[in-house]
C-alpha cells in the first residue's frame, strides 16, 4: 500500500475510523527490515485457468500459481510460486504419496476447489484459500498473499493473514509463550529470536523462536497448519469474540511475516487425536527418551571437576533423593571448565561409566548447526556422537544440545532449544521461555501443552533451583508441577550441589521427596506414554479438552491438564492455597491421595495442601506404576457400575532400537468386584495388581 492507496483507503471508508484503519493496514504493510533496493509489491491477481494433477492441481493466476495436492492420509499441501514440498526441515525427506481420490474440479463464482475425505479446499479468484469441513463449515480462510521482490534481485518478503471463527482458540505455536496460552500476540519465527525479542515477560534471550505452526480448536472442528519456511520472519495471533461490541462476531486471524523463502503450507484436519496422528505421519515419528531420560535430572552450570561431580551423586544418595541424569551446562560445559575433548574427553568416558554403575547417566551441553534442509543432521537417532564438543549458549546458540556420553547399544541423548519443525525426530525440548514467579507456572504449563499439540511431546522448562526462587513454596509448587510434565530436570543452586537439598527446610524437603518419589513410582506410566507418543503422536501432556473439543466449557479451562489417558494434574498457582477448583471431564474421577470420587462434567473443590498437588485418576483407568521391589504394578481405578475400562504397558527396554510389545488390559464388574484382564493372555495377569475406588 503506498500513499495513494491511503487516501483511496481513506474515501472508501469515509471516516475517521476508516483513516486509522488505513493507517495501520499501511503500516503492517510497510514492516520490514531495512531495505538496500527499492521492492516492488506482487498479489496473485485474477485466476487465469487450472490444470488438474495427482491429488490436486496447479490454479494459475495473473501473477502467480498455486499448486494444492492433498496426500494420502488427509494432509493437504498448497504453495505458491511454483515451490514444492521438499527440502523441508519439517518432512524426513520424502514428501507423501497424492491421494488419488482427490481431483481439482471448478468451484463457486469462478474458483477452484479440491475435496477430499476430511478437508475440502476452496480458491477464490483472487487466491484467497478456504479449508472447510466435509460437511461445509469454514475452518479458515487464507487470503490472498501479497509479496514485496526487490528491484535488484533477491530473496521476495511475504506475508499471508487469516481468519478464523470467533470461537477459535489457539492452543499452540510451536514455541515458548508468556501466558496461559497464546492469545493476542506476536511471536518471532527463525533468526528473529536470536536477541530474545518478541514475546513479553519472556526472559531475555530465553526459550528459542516458536515453530510457525498453529495448533487451532473451534466448534467447527480442529485443525493443524504448518507454514514451512525457514527464514526469519513474525507470526501474529489474534482471538475472535462472539457478539463483540453491536452483537456482530469479530474474527480472529493471524498474520505470517517472513522475510524470505518459499509460500507454502500443510494442513491436517480432525479429532484432535487424529490430527496429531496425521502430522506424526507426515513429519516422522518423536524420538523415544531413553527410560533414565523420563526420571528425574539434575543441571549443574559452570565448570566442575570429577570430584565434586562425585560428590553431587553422593549427596544425592544419602538423602534418599532418586537422580536419574545429571548435566554439566554453562558457559564452557565439562570437567575443569574445559570444553569435552582430549584429556577430558577421556576422563568424561571414565566418568560416564562410574556414574551409570550407580543408575546415573552423565550429560554434557554444547551447541551444534540445526540439520539440513533434508532433515540430516548431528543429532540422528542411533548415532553415537560420545561427548558433545563446543560452547554452550544456553537460549542464544541456534540448536543448543545436550547429549548423553552413551554407553553400548545405548541410543544418545538430545535436548534442543529452540526446535524447528521435525527436530523432534532427534530429541525432545527445553524451553524456558516462560515468565518468572509465580505467572511463570502457568506459562511453564502452556508452553509445554503447546509443544505437545505441535508434535514436540518430551518438552518442559528447567525448574529453577532453591535459591533462586521467590519462597519455598513456589519452589515446592514448580517441583510438584515439574514431576508430572515429561522432562523432569532441576537447575543444581550453591547448596544443592554442595549436597543435593541440603538448604532446604525439613518440612519443605519432605514434600520435595515425596515429590521425587511419586515420579519414581510413575515411571513405568511415563516409559509407556513415551511409546504411545511415538506410535500415535499423542503428547504425554494434553488439554482437559483433549477428548471433547467441542465443549467449550473445558476449551476455557487453563489451569489443569491431562497426563496420558488416566490422570488428570491440577496443579496449585498461587501462594497460600490449600484447597482449588478443578473442572473435570465427563465421567467419574478419583482423588488418587484420598480416593474421594467425583462425577464430571462440571467443577469440584479439592485439597491441595503443601504436601501435594491435586490428582485425580480416570474410574476405570490402569496406571502402570513401579512397585516396592522395583517391578511393575497395576494400579487399577474401580470403573463405574455397569461400565468398562483399561489401560496399557510398554515394557520392552527403551535403551535400545525395538518394536515395543504393547500389553492391553481390561476392568470390569463381575459379581461384586472388580476384574482385571490382560488381552490375548487368557485374561491372565503377570503383576501384582492394586484396584482402588471400590
Amino acid at each position: 500500500m503506498d500513499g495513494h492507496d491511503l487516501v483511496r483507503s481513506v474515501k472508501s471508508m469515509g471516516s475517521v475510523g476508516g483513516v486509522r484503519a488505513a493507517w495501520r493496514s499501511w503500516r503492517g504493510d510497510s514492516w520490514a527490515p531495512a531495505l538496500r533496493h527499492p521492492e516492488l509489491a506482487r498479489v496473485p491477481g485474477q485466476v487465469v485457468g487450472a490444470e488438474p494433477g495427482p491429488g490436486g492441481g496447479v490454479v494459475r493466476f495473473a501473477r502467480s500459481a498455486l499448486r494444492i495436492r492433498v496426500a494420502v492420509g488427509g494432509a493437504v499441501f498448497w504453495a505458491w510460486d511454483g515451490a514444492g514440498g521438499l527440502p523441508s526441515y519439517g518432512l524426513p525427506g520424502t514428501e507423501p504419496a497424492p491421494d488419488p481420490r482427490a481431483q481439482l474440479e471448478p468451484g463457486t463464482d469462478g474458483g477452484w476447489q479440491v475435496v477430499s475425505e476430511r478437508l475440502t479446499v476452496s480458491v477464490s479468484r483472487e487466491g484467497a484459500v478456504e479449508l472447510r469441513t466435509p460437511g461445509g463449515v469454514p475452518l479458515r480462510r487464507e487470503e490472498p498473499p501479497r509479496w514485496w521482490e526487490a528491484a535488484g534481485g533477491g530473496p521476495a518478503r511475504w506475508v499471508q493473514r487469516s481468519r478464523l471463527p470467533a470461537d477459535a482458540r489457539f492452543f499452540g505455536v510451536g514455541g515458548p509463550v508468556s501466558g496461559p496460552r497464546p492469545r493476542d500476540g506476536t511471536y518471532p519465527l527463525g533468526e528473529a529470536d536470536r536477541e530474545g525479542e518478541g514475546t513479553p515477560g519472556r526472559r531475555d534471550g530465553a526459550g528459542g523462536a516458536p515453530m510457525p505452526v498453529q495448533f487451532v480448536v473451534s466448534d467447527a472442528g480442529t485443525h493443524l497448519v504448518f507454514y514451512d519456511c525457514t527464514g526469519s520472519g513474525r507470526m501474529t495471533v489474534r482471538e475472535g469474540e462472539e457478539g463483540a461490541g453491536s452483537g456482530h462476531d469479530r474474527p480472529g486471524g493471524s498474520e505470517v511475516r517472513m522475510d524470505g523463502g518459499p509460500l507454502r503450507c500443510w494442513a491436517v484436519a480432525g479429532t484432535p487425536a487424529r490430527v496429531l496422528r496425521g502430522w506424526t505421519a507426515l513429519t516422522g515419528a518423536p524420538a523415544l527418551p531413553p527410560a533414565w531420560a523420563l526420571g528425574p535430572q539434575l543441571a549443574v552450570a559452570g565448570p566442575v571437576d570429577a570430584r565434586e561431580v562425585r560428590r553431587i551423586v553422593a549427596g544425592h544418595r544419602d538423602r534418599g533423593m532418586p537422580l536419574s541424569a545429571l548435566h554439566l551446562v554453562g558457559e564452557r560445559g565439562g570437567l575443569g571448565g574445559m570444553v569435552p575433548g582430549p584429556p577430558d574427553g577421556v576422563e568424561l568416558v571414565s566418568l560416564a561409566s562410574e556414574l551409570r554403575a550407580q543408575g546415573v547417566r552423565l550429560l554434557v551441553s554444547g551447541s551444534a548447526p540445526p540439520p539440513s534442509p533434508s532433515g540430516e543432521g548431528h543429532a540422528a537417532a542411533g548415532a553415537d556422537p560420545g561427548p558433545v564438543a563446543g560452547r554452550s549458549l544456553v537460549g542464544r546458540a541456534p540448536a543448543e544440545t545436550v547429549s548423553s556420553v552413551p554407553g553400548p547399544r545405548e541410543r544418545p541423548f538430545h535436548l534442543r532449544t529452540p526446535v524447528r519443525a521435525g527436530a523432534r525426530r532427534y530429541g525432545g525440548a527445553r524451553s524456558d521461555g516462560a515468565a518468572e514467579g509465580w505467572p511463570g507456572l502457568r506459562a511453564a504449563l502452556a508452553t509445554v501443552i503447546g509443544l505437545g499439540l505441535c508434535g514436540v511431546p518430551y518438552a518442559a522448562p528447567d525448574i529453577d533451583a532453591f535459591e533462586e526462587s521467590e519462597s519455598p513454596e513456589l519452589y515446592l509448587r514448580r517441583l510438584q508441577l515439574g514431576a508430572y510434565l515429561p522432562l523432569f530436570r532441576i537447575r543444581a543452586g550453591g547448596r544443592a550441589r554442595g549436597g543435593g537439598g541440603c538448604g532446604l527446610g525439613e518440612e519443605v524437603r519432605a514434600h520435595a521427596l515425596a515429590a521425587l518419589a511419586e515420579r519414581e513410582r510413575l515411571g513405568p506410566y511415563f516409559v509407556t506414554l513415551a511409546h504411545m507418543a511415538r506410535l500415535t503422536g499423542a503428547p504425554y501432556v494434553r488439554p482437559v479438552w483433549w477428548e471433547a473439543p467441542g465443549d467449550r466449557a473445558l476449551r476455557e479451562c487453563e489451569d489443569a491438564f491431562l497426563l496420558g489417558d488416566g490422570l488428570l494434574v491440577a496443579p496449585v498457582w498461587e501462594p497460600g492455597t490449600v484447597r482449588r477448583t478443578v473442572r473435570l471431564p465427563r465421567g467419574r474421577w478419583y482423588d488418587t491421595a484420598t480416593g474421594r470420587s467425583y462425577e464430571g462434567p462440571g467443577r469440584v473443590t479439592v485439597e491441595a495442601p503443601l504436601s501435594r498437588i491435586a490428582v485425580l485418576a480416570r474410574a476405570g483407568a490402569v496406571i502402570p506404576v513401579r512397585g516396592a521391589d522395583g517391578g511393575p504394578e497395576m494400579e487399577v481405578w474401580a470403573p463405574r457400575r455397569g461400565r468398562r475400562g483399561g489401560g496399557v504397558l510398554v515394557r520392552s527396554a527403551v535403551t535400545a532400537p525395538g518394536k515395543p510389545l504393547l500389553e492391553r488390559f481390561r476392568t470390569r464388574w463381575e459379581d461384586g468386584r472388580v476384574v482385571v484382564e490382560r488381552e490375548g493372555h487368557d485374561g491372565s495377569v503377570p503383576y501384582p495388581v492394586r484396584v482402588r475406588g471400590d
